[in-house]
């Protein structure tokens, strides 16, 4: 049983929302962020990302940082740049790309159904990664960045969304990088009281983006409750921003792999060592992307290749039957000698989003040997992998488009 609230959302003025609203802090380094504050003086950024109110030595982790940031945020509460939504509501998040559209419920997501596995994740988290996010929650008093959740599709909650859809948002508008975003207030009480009793008859949600601000918004809450001798579970610390779509309406891009060189073997013994857990076909100079579950693609010297796994190497399990365990227990361990991606700088990792053109581009450069282009990890082979109670190899999932902050603030 799941306990998704509704909320009272800080979010920006409607004229302001565009300007406001920022792609994750995580996707940009210190300086890109600088970058486009100044192109977009009221980007979420400059709160998300504080340490870009300072001079460059200042560091990104110091204390005053997270302050700035908070000061930040109640100055723009204060001039109007923010509104504040009294009564508890949820939120209709609608995003549009490439004439795709996913349209997700903004609610209020239960700590303790982190700490029981009803919220379930499928990645570990670094502990350095989440100290940033729980001094910048824990200082403003407020999660500002959406966890991006799954669930399996439930009618009652389609149909409403569907009805409030109906009406005029109060957001819409198209950011920078072509995303369509609206946004809809489901306010009626009847309604309000529906689609929590749908989430309370759903057993599991799936965490597919953001485990470390997850992680982050749930220690803030723990220490908000060692803290408070009065604590009762009712106060909002017990709660993270969420936006929860239903798995009918969620797509993963493949996320791809670039090595630097190939052990020490020529191509051809490469390709003769390949051979002995997949098929090899030359394609030649045209693109070749994956059309199915294991297979691949590989682009080395100007040519491209597809690689089939051959039957016998195939697992029935849910995590050494994704493809990017495959790859990486058959081919880039053994033959290339990779044995934990995540901490090898041999080998980089390009998310589908920029397609096939940017793996030729780094091979071309001369500072990469090849390329490999993976079929997407679906997103039931993720909720397979959660409700086994296991972990997905590292950057198995790459989610477009991205939730952006700003447009809504869970205060407590």
């Amino acid at each position: 049983m799941a306990d998704i609230r509704p909320f009272g959302a800080v979010r920006p003025r409607e004229d302001l929302a565009q300007d406001i609203a920022a792609l994750p802090y995580d996707v940009y380094t210190r300086q890109e962020a600088e970058a486009e504050i100044k192109k977009s003086p009221l980007s979420f950024l400059r709160i998300d990302r504080a340490e870009t109110n300072f001079p460059p030595d200042v560091d990104t982790y110091d204390p005053r940082v997270y302050t700035k940031a908070a000061e930040l945020l109640d100055e723009m509460i204060r001039n109007g740049s923010f509104v504040t939504d009294e009564k508890p509501v949820y939120y209709i998040y609608e995003l549009t790309m490439n004439k795709r559209v996913q349209t997700g419920i903004v609610a209020a997501s239960s700590i303790a159904d982190y700490e029981k596995g009803v919220i379930k994740k499928h990645e570990n988290t670094r502990e350095d990664k989440e100290i940033d996010r729980i001094h910048h929650v824990d200082t403003c008093s407020a999660q500002t960045g959406p966890i991006f959740l799954g669930y399996r599709e439930n009618e009652v909650i389609s149909e409403i969304v569907d009805q409030v859809k109906q009406h005029t948002p109060v957001y819409d508008f198209k950011s920078h990088d072509g995303v369509g975003h609206r946004v809809w207030i489901i306010d009626q009480d009847r309604n309000v009281r529906r689609i929590r009793e749908a989430f309370e008859g759903i057993d599991a949600i799936y965490i597919c983006d953001g485990h470390h601000r997850c992680a982050s918004a749930v220690k803030v809450g723990q220490k908000r409750r060692a803290e408070n001798p009065n604590h009762t579970g009712e106060e909002e610390y017990n709660y993270f921003l969420s936006v929860l779509f239903p798995e009918n309406e969620l797509k993963i891009l493949d996320y791809n792999r670039v090595v630097k060189d190939l052990n020490g073997l020529s191509e051809d013994r490469f390709l003769d060592r390949v051979r002995k857990k997949f098929t090899v076909e030359k394609v030649g100079h045209e693109k070749y992307r994956p059309e199915a579950k294991h297979h691949f693609g590989l682009y080395m010297s100007g040519n491209w290749y597809h690689l089939s796994v051959r039957p016998d190497v195939i697992v029935d399990d849910p995590v050494e039957g994704l493809d990017v365990s495959i790859l990486q227990n058959e081919l880039l361990a053994p033959i290339l000698n990779i044995e934990d991606p995540r901490t090898d700088s041999r080998i980089d990792f390009v998310g589908g989003i920029h397609g096939l053109g940017a793996l030729e581009k780094k091979v071309n450069s001369r500072q990469y040997a090849a390329a490999f282009a993976l079929y997407p990890t679906d997103i039931g082979e993720l909720f397979a992998v959660a409700d086994a109670g296991r972990l997905m190899p590292p950057k198995s999932t790459w989610f477009e488009p991205k939730l952006r902050s700003g447009l809504f603030i869970h205060r407590f």
